[in-house]
């Protein structure tokens, strides 16, 4: 990240909490502005200066971590590390940025900043993003320019909470649009909805599991909610 951020760490577990602050502490743009035991002790701590990241467990005695996001619905950047998988959906329907299951390791927690990273850099140029369609072909205002692309060559989309990145064949681009919004455009009715973050073109997938596709060179998770749709999809 460019801009320094703000982040807490909330963990009822000491080798947690110390886990996830030792990661952190490996990029110096991100500070960190409180480590707590508990929810009450972070919402209390916080006061009004509200972090721009927050590293939340979710199974905590007392107010859980779901229950700590509810509260705090202002914090942009809420990404859950639990032993818990089953509380996924909860927790992005939360609006999390993402969910990681323990036990965390240094490359899981590499891709979260990268999200992290993406979704402020949006957030820092939101004002300059646009789109239109127009037939096959997608027309994405990326600051003064507008770049083509058609249609048949996007790859996947993947939700970044009001932000969705577009990856082609070449690269990547994003709207100012939410991913259950984008697919009700008529250009996006043919994508497959996998899973609350990801979309994928049928042409794309090479294998389909019970709990991942891979798309190209990408490993994409099925979400419970959209397995049956996905082989639906993909029957003959």
């Amino acid at each position: 990240m460019s801009v320094i951020s703000t982040c807490i760490i909330v963990d009822d577990d000491e080798i947690d909490r110390l886990t996830v602050l030792s990661f952190v502490r490996k990029y110096p743009s991100v500070k960190v502005q409180g480590v707590y035991a508990t929810p009450e002790e972070a919402i209390q701590g916080i006061g009004s200066s509200v972090p721009d990241i927050a590293f939340l467990d979710v199974d905590m005695p007392g107010m859980s971590g779901l229950e700590m996001r509810r509260r705090l619905m202002q914090i942009p950047a809420i990404v859950f590390i639990t032993a818990y998988p089953d509380y996924a959906v909860e927790g992005f329907e939360l609006e999390a940025l993402d969910y990681i299951v323990k036990p965390l390791g240094a490359d899981r927690f590499a891709r979260c900043m990268e999200r992290i990273t993406a979704y402020h850099t949006l957030k820092n140029k939101a004002a300059l993003l646009d789109h239109h369609l127009g037939g096959d072909t997608l027309f994405i205002k990326e600051g003064h320019q507008e770049v083509k692309i058609n249609l048949h060559e996007v790859i996947y989309l993947e939700a970044l909470r009001d932000y969705t990145a577009i990856i082609t064949t070449s690269g990547k681009h994003c709207v100012l649009k939410s991913l259950g919004n984008l697919l009700l455009e008529k250009g996006f009715s043919q994508f497959i909805r996998i899973h609350k973050s990801y979309a994928v073109q049928k042409q794309y997938i090479q294998k389909a599991g019970a709990q991942e596709v891979q798309v190209r060179n990408s490993i994409l998770p099925v979400g419970r909610a959209y397995k049956e749709i996905l082989q639906n999809a993909l029957q003959p």
